[in-house]
């Protein structure tokens, strides 16, 4: 075995490792933006409260209590985290 060829394949070793790892770490992230958006969602209810009208419900009918944006961006990070993010992540770390 020449030299050359034992220093190519020692290259393409190298190169194989470091996009399993960046694969992972992309695949990490797309599950990562679920809870993210969860996350967000909560701090949106908390910053604007008055968003909620489940704390105040006074006057207000069924539509209104249940249409409130800030619970609507939590259930879609649930959703996209429970649902969506397994099979994406998945294709991310087997994308050549």
């Amino acid at each position: 075995m020449s030299a050359d060829f034992a220093h190519r394949l020692r290259r393409h070793d190298d190169d194989v490792a470091v996009d399993a790892r960046s694969r992972a770490l992309r695949g990490r992230i797309v599950m990562a933006l679920g809870p993210a958006t969860v996350l967000s969602g909560v701090i949106w209810a908390v910053v604007q409260p008055w968003r909620l009208t489940l704390l105040h419900p006074h006057g207000q009918g069924v539509w209104w209590l249940i249409v409130e944006p800030p619970l609507y961006v939590i259930v879609v990070g649930l959703v996209f985290r429970l649902v969506i993010a397994p099979s994406v992540a998945e294709d991310v770390e087997r994308a050549p």
